[in-house]
């Protein structure tokens, strides 16, 4: 059984992307690691009915894809507002 966590994100349109630093390409596949561990403890405590250390699981979990969110163009700064 895995487990996928997506948290939807909103930027606005208006807002500067960010210049991708040398820092930052080592940070993304170190946080892309984090998430997956974080998932399965995730899965491992509800499997073994620890509710609380799951939802600390889940919450992490969830920190390291908001903060993968902010990497690279989201779609909504791609589009084009219509006035």
């Amino acid at each position: 059984m895995t487990a996928t966590f997506s948290i939807p994100t909103s930027t606005p349109v208006a807002k500067a992307l960010p210049a991708v630093t040398p820092a930052d390409r080592d940070l993304r596949p170190r946080l892309q690691a984090e998430l997956t561990l974080w998932g399965s403890r995730a899965v491992s405590a509800a499997a073994a009915g620890d509710l609380d250390q799951a939802a600390r699981a889940i919450l992490a979990a969830l920190d390291c894809e908001r903060r993968l969110a902010g990497f690279g163009p989201q779609v909504m700064q791609l589009i084009k507002p219509r006035h």
